[in-house]
């Protein structure tokens, strides 16, 4: 099977499972996993952020920030199609109490001009507005990135209007490869990013939360809270700084594998449209069939893929899709 559901079920590379076997260890509730606190000072300084704080999940990480950012009552503001609306349980409600304005973005990406008059007015019926998030790349925009002069918008206004701004940056580092973009130039926008290690970078587990001191140190406490603290987890961070010397610049290749099966898609008969393909992901609305009942033929045919509505397939690339792989999809959707 060539698996294309995400591009979470990589398996860890030899040399990735070596450097976790050798990791030095120690109690990381503790502060002492030198492993874990050498990824948390190379992350906070890749992005020249002061501090970062190494956790179990892109969605812990998320709502971690949300919670420091927040009181109950609050209101958080984001796209539709945001991962930390869709796909965290209710994490909002059940772990911050705060509710949340939805934004109609163009295939996930908000706008400054639409965050502004989002803003609730300091009114005693209405929410406070407290936080502004994003999502780069948009997991349901089919991997779109924003434009960093629009960041710097919304950034501007969430200043302005004293709200602060967090970035789920789930595959932030497939969006600085496709743009040529810096983390430092996101360092310097957002007062809270999360970023994940288990999906481009193809790590078994983790994602990092980075901002400024007093918010990491607030941050530690909500991660004991939520049950997330981790001990001998040096493991897991050897991964991720592997990951970080070896599997960036690598992300064109499943860019440029995505691209060539999005190509493909255009001649087949079962695909209306297909949106604009820029990173890993390709999201494909179906024609004369369901997305489920596509999904089972193309299991049928040895690739297993998801269904994200019921007339929309994704396709994710990753690092154990090889180029043989990518020419066998492509034989295999241009003969349903």
């Amino acid at each position: 099977m060539i698996d294309l559901r995400s591009d979470t079920v990589t398996r860890p590379a030899p040399r990735m499972l070596q450097a976790m076997m050798t990791a030095t260890t120690g109690d990381d509730v503790f502060g002492e996993d030198p492993t874990v606190n050498e990824l948390e000072a190379r992350c906070a300084a890749l992005f020249d952020m002061e501090a970062a704080l190494f956790c179990s999940s892109g969605t812990q990480t998320n709502q971690i920030a949300i919670k420091c950012h927040t009181q109950p009552g609050d209101e958080v503001i984001c796209d539709a199609e945001a991962h930390i609306y869709q796909y965290e349980a209710g994490g909002i409600a059940f772990n911050s109490g705060a509710s949340v304005r939805l934004l109609q973005g163009d295939r996930g990406r908000i706008t400054a001009v639409q965050v502004a008059a989002a803003i609730n007015p300091d009114d005693i019926h209405k929410s406070a507005s407290k936080l502004v998030c994003i999502e780069n790349t948009s997991n349901r925009g089919g991997g779109s990135c924003y434009e960093i002069e629009e960041l710097k918008r919304i950034q501007g206004v969430c200043r302005e209007q004293g709200l602060s701004f967090h970035l789920d940056g789930a595959r932030l580092f497939n969006a600085l490869v496709a743009r040529n973009e810096t983390p430092e130039q996101y360092g310097r926008l957002f007062d809270s990013i999360s970023v994940c290690f288990s999906k481009g970078l193809g790590c078994p587990v983790g994602s990092m939360l980075l901002g400024s001191k007093p918010f990491i140190a607030r941050a530690r406490r909500f991660r004991k809270v939520f049950g997330g603290g981790m001990r001998q987890a040096g493991i897991l961070a050897a991964a991720g700084l592997y990951a970080l010397e070896h599997h960036i610049p690598r992300l064109q290749t499943d860019h440029a594998h995505a691209a060539a099966i999005a190509s493909a898609l255009r001649d087949c008969r079962f695909v209306e449209n297909i949106l604009p393909v820029e990173t890993n992901i390709i999201i494909f609305e179906t024609k004369d069939i369901a997305a489920a009942d596509l999904v089972a033929r193309l299991a049928a045919n040895g690739i297993r893929c998801n269904a994200v509505a019921p007339c929309r397939v994704r396709f994710v690339l990753h690092l154990d899709i090889t180029e043989t792989m990518v020419h066998q999809v492509i034989e295999k959707i241009s003969k349903l």
